[in-house]
Formats: C-alpha cells, structure tokens, sequence
C-alpha cells in the first residue's frame, strides 16, 4: 500500500508502521528527528484471501487454472478528530492455466506468485478510488511570507501549480462548536485578494514553493498565519 500510494505521485507517505526503527536509529546516531505530521491516516486489513483450482477435462484432453483472489478494506482518518471520512475496498484476482493432451503438455505446481499479483491488483484498486475521492476535496495552501508585491506560497510543481496560475486569498473563517453534531465547524473566510504565481522554487515536494505577485487586494493588517490561500479552477 505505502509502495503503490508513494508510485502514484498524489501523495506524501510518511512512515507509521515501522517508526519505532527511525526512532531507534535516531537514538543511536544522536541524531534529532524533525518528524512531520500527516492529514490523515489510512488504515485497513486484509479481509478476503483465497486461492481456487479450476479443471475442466475431455476426451483428448484437460486443462486446470489455478486462481488466487484477495480483498482489501481501506478506511481514511481525520487525525485531527478522529472522523473517518472515507471508506473503500479493492479486490484483485490473478491466475495461470495449464493444458494436456493425451497427457503431454506442462504440468503446473503450486504457483506462489499468483498470491502477491492478487493483493496488488486489490491494493491498485483501493488506490485509484481513494485517488479519485482526494481530488474531489477543496485543495488549499498558505502565504509562507508577504515581501513588498511578493507572496510566497508553500506548494510548486509536485501540487500542479504552474507559473500564470490565479489564486484567491481569504481569511480562515472563525471555528464554532456545532450542537448538533458536537463538532467544531469552520465558518467561511472573507476574501480579501487575488494572486498571480510567477515563478517557483524547490528541489521535491518538502521544499518547494511558489512566488505569486498581488493583482488585487492588500494583505496589510492581516496576520499571515490567519490567512488562506485557494484555487477555483481544476488543477491537474
């Protein structure tokens, strides 16, 4: 799963399962890690798992497929709240066939990697449905720093910005606590300019940025921590 979300170049993968190794070796090289917090969580299991011998036999001649299977459920997590905000399953299927006559031909034995190309298939269909559910959501960043007419903006190629993007700035909207639901809902911001990107910096996707110009609107008196940045149109 980390290997197929890392591949699809949608995502930034941080190591959960195995960080008490990272961990470790920090301790050992005396070395401070500066571990980054993630959005959200995917966790799941293995829930389907199998594998079948199909035969089919004549006068002349027979043949046999042998079939693995596997499911897998996906759950995403909001670790902010705890809200699981979207659930998906992916299953897969691989199998090998082997045929006679007259009983010469090739004769199949047990077939272990039909058992990893199953999970796989399952593994890349989770994945393209939780691709397609995350490109749906609103996508947003923030002003790193304001320098005269100059914004910088976290984000460049890796996010699909590209120089002579516009991008809206508004306030982020004041949080109050639903009493319905008990959960804190953000009210909507105040837009208060727009910008233009004009070039972009960075190595990878941990450090890159954006230089935008202001072609309308002032940030002057707005704390830049309390400020939003968004796109309206259809990033690729």
């Amino acid at each position: 799963m980390s290997k197929a979300l890392t591949e699809s170049g949608a995502y930034l993968v941080f190591e959960r399962p195995d960080i008490g190794r990272i961990q470790a070796e920090s301790r050992l090289t005396d070395t401070k890690l500066n571990l980054i917090g993630v959005d959200a969580l995917i966790i799941g299991s293995l829930t389907e798992f199998g594998r079948k011998t199909v035969g089919a036999s004549g006068f002349v001649s027979s043949s046999k497929r042998q079939v693995a299977f596997a499911k897998i459920d996906l759950r995403v997590v909001d670790v902010n709240t705890g809200h699981v905000f979207f659930a998906t399953s992916g299953a897969g299927e691989a199998s090998t066939e082997t045929a006679s006559t007259f009983g010469f031909g090739s004769q199949a034995g047990y077939d272990g990697t039909l058992n990893d190309a199953a999970i796989r298939q399952a593994v890349s269909e989770a994945v393209n449905k939780l691709s397609v559910e995350m490109k749906s959501r609103p996508w947003h960043t923030y002003i790193l720093k304001a320098e005269g007419n100059w914004v910088f903006l976290g984000g460049g190629k890796s996010q699909g910005i590209k120089p002579g993007m516009q991008f809206v700035v508004e306030t982020q909207g004041e949080q109050v606590k639903s009493p319905q639901t008990g959960a804190l809902i953000t009210l909507p911001g105040q837009v208060i300019g727009q910008l233009k990107v004009d070039s972009l910096f960075g190595e990878n996707e941990l450090n890159e940025g954006s230089m935008a110009s202001i072609l309308s609107g002032s940030l002057t008196g707005y704390k830049l921590d309390q400020l939003k940045v968004r796109y309206e149109g259809a990033k690729q």
